[in-house]
């Protein structure tokens, strides 16, 4: 897995193959595990509970297969090129149908290209899937720097807008001249971005995060933008201590982070749990392999640190997005947190095209539900085609 390239603008043929000796590794961490004593309350308030930590774990070491993600990973074309300095990974698959439209599809944090994965072929050939030909994409999902099979930066600097302009940069290097872009959690960030930078070519953007609280808030609200508020304090407060920790002391959580894999498995869970639409068990959301994939993946990459810095490098930022002037299309999903109202939406986004909410689905909509999704991005986008 090559990182330096003496042609900066190259896209070089990737394949992941981690390793044996990667995974024997992992399989002895996981053997000589010091579990910590257990916690003090019958639910998740303290942290990941220790049983169901346990029985995820359990899985890692007796019924998982890294290796079926790597064959599913490389049936796609993949490559790396350097941008600005860093070697970035993407999957970049193209339509055979006419008129397809090209897609950027950013993930965000704990996530991974692996959050697409499911996506690739309904967008591509949508008629395999029960749709139209005229909705067809072009794919490409970069992993964001110091994500994954992407290298991790060597300095600092690198916030949303540079990666947006990384991103804008890589859709030349591809050789298209218009294209859309969707994101949520930080690809929402990043594709929010591209949408104030509007690089020449750029037709619209689809987002299931939408950064638009007012700023201000205003001191009289609906009840949907009182439950937007309290939402979001929920999100600052109890659900945000990692969020806080990676946004301070990135490298801290890292040594240790770096050093357990059960720790690793531990801060990916907790996300899982608490922001998807489940009763009690992340699992109800996501497959556990899934969630096993995004795991092992920053095991194996040692990605733990490098991706926490993407909160440092952002810690000014807020929920109070831009108001953007270009096409927008938005889905909301109703376990999301915080779960923005239209009123805002419509404030921020003078250029909505589009506004749905979801029946289903929490903070991570790519994984928890797919299909949804790809009919809110063709739907979304639809009005964007020539």
């Amino acid at each position: 897995m090559s990182r330096t390239t003496d042609a900066p603008t190259e896209l070089r043929p990737f394949r992941a193959a981690v390793p044996d000796e990667a995974l024997a590794d992992l399989q002895r961490r996981l053997e000589s595990t010091r579990w910590p004593t257990r916690e003090t309350v019958p639910d998740w308030s303290q942290g990941v509970r220790t049983d169901e930590l346990r029985a995820l774990v359990a899985r890692w070491q007796k019924g998982y297969d890294w290796r079926r993600l790597e064959q599913q990973l490389n049936e796609h074309p993949q490559y790396l090129t350097v941008i600005d300095g860093v070697d970035i990974h993407v999957i970049h698959v193209r339509s055979k149908n006419r008129g397809a439209l090209p897609l950027v599809l950013t993930h965000g944090w704990p996530g991974s290209f692996v959050d697409f994965l499911a996506l690739i072929g309904p967008l591509t050939d949508p008629v395999a899937y029960g749709g139209d030909a005229a909705d067809s994409f072009d794919v490409v999902i970069p992993s964001l720097p110091g994500f994954g099979f992407s290298a991790a930066p060597t300095s600092t600097g690198w916030n949303v807008a540079r990666i947006a302009r990384a991103w804008t940069e890589l859709m030349r290097r591809l050789g298209y001249e218009t294209w859309a872009a969707h994101g949520g959690d930080w690809g929402a960030a990043v594709t929010t971005e591209l949408g104030v930078q509007r690089p020449e070519g750029l037709l619209g953007l689809h987002l299931s995060t939408p950064y638009a609280f007012p700023d201000p808030i205003p001191e009289t609200l609906s009840p949907d933008e009182r439950r937007a508020v309290e939402g979001l304090a929920h999100y600052a407060g109890p659900l945000g201590g990692s969020n806080h920790l990676q946004g301070t002391k990135p490298q801290t959580v890292g040594f240790a982070l770096a050093d357990s894999p059960v720790g690793q498995a531990a801060w990916i869970y907790e996300k899982y749990q608490s922001k998807t639409d489940n009763t009690g068990r992340a699992e109800e959301a996501i497959a556990l392999d899934t969630m096993l994939d995004q795991i092992s993946l920053a095991w194996l990459t040692d990605s733990a640190a490098s991706s926490a810095r993407i909160y440092w490098e952002n810690r000014s930022a807020t929920m109070a997005g831009p108001v953007l002037e270009l096409p927008v299309a938005v889905t909301v999903f109703p376990r999301d947190i915080p779960r923005l109202p239209r009123t805002w939406v419509e404030r921020a986004y003078p250029g909505l095209v589009h506004f749905t909410e979801a029946e289903r689905g929490g903070h991570f909509a790519a994984l928890e539900q797919p299909r949804i999704l790809v009919d809110e991005l063709r739907a979304g986008l639809r009005s964007l085609r020539g």
